[in-house]
């Protein structure tokens, strides 16, 4: 089913990423970590891709907007949706997909994405939160700088206030001024704050030569396939 919203308020989010939130139809449902297609409505300019993409919903199924959090790249769906003024017009569907949180929530739950994977991890992280869920979460988030980790200190914020949730942030390109953890992610990053890594169920979200890495880094550390769910954003 098709849904026609209005653009309510656009952020910036980090170095280069944007949110849009758009009210909420009547009635719309999904579950944390699913996405939806977001159609533009008689845009300005086009392209081979068309007028339409698909993104993860970037907010809690109980907050009373959607949100769209995505990479400024210069192609005409985002300048079209750079550009929507206030009160603007987007299609969407249904919500869609199955990188959703296992139906066993007393096993430990670890994220592992970079930049914009972020969002199906927050959506999870903030039901979580918002609902005083106890499930354990522990998010390895990657990034260049902290200028370029979108929704950082969201998810960070998430961490205090909710004790199940821990978040390792990892950044590439820092001076000796950052105190975290550095570089990719990696086994020997993950041994530092997973205590036996052959238990929790796995969830990488990113673009798919990230999350191919992440795959084969995970099954090299001896990770059963069944225990690992992917995620894989073509051209975001």
């Amino acid at each position: 089913m098709a849904y026609l919203i209005k653009l309510l308020k656009k952020t910036q989010i980090a170095e280069g990423t944007m949110a849009f939130e758009f009210e909420k139809p009547k009635g719309y449902s999904f579950i944390a970590g699913q996405a939806t297609d977001w159609t533009l409505i008689n845009p300005d300019e086009t392209d081979a891709e068309g007028n339409g993409r698909s993104f993860s919903l970037a907010c809690a199924p109980g907050e009373p907007v959607l949100r769209l959090a995505t990479r400024m790249r210069d192609t005409a769906f985002k300048r079209c949706l750079k550009r929507m003024p206030m009160g603007g017009e987007i299609s969407i569907d249904d919500a869609w997909g199955e990188f959703v949180l296992d139906a066993d929530d007393s096993v430990e739950s670890v994220f592992l994405c970079g930049g914009i994977g972020i969002t199906p991890f927050y959506s999870m992280m903030k039901e979580a939160t918002l609902r005083h869920m106890s499930r354990n979460m522990t998010l390895f988030f990657s990034n260049k700088t902290p200028k370029d980790a979108p929704l950082r200190d969201e998810v960070n914020e998430f961490a205090a206030k909710n004790p199940s949730i821990a978040v390792i942030e990892t950044m590439v390109e820092v001076d000796d001024s950052w105190t975290g953890e550095r570089g990719f992610i990696d086994k020997p990053m993950l041994e530092r704050h997973i205590k036996d890594l052959l238990k929790p169920i796995y969830y990488i979200a990113g673009p798919p030569q990230m999350v191919a890495a992440m795959n084969k880094m995970l099954l090299g550390a001896g990770i059963h396939d069944d225990r690992i769910r992917l995620d894989e954003f073509q051209g975001y």
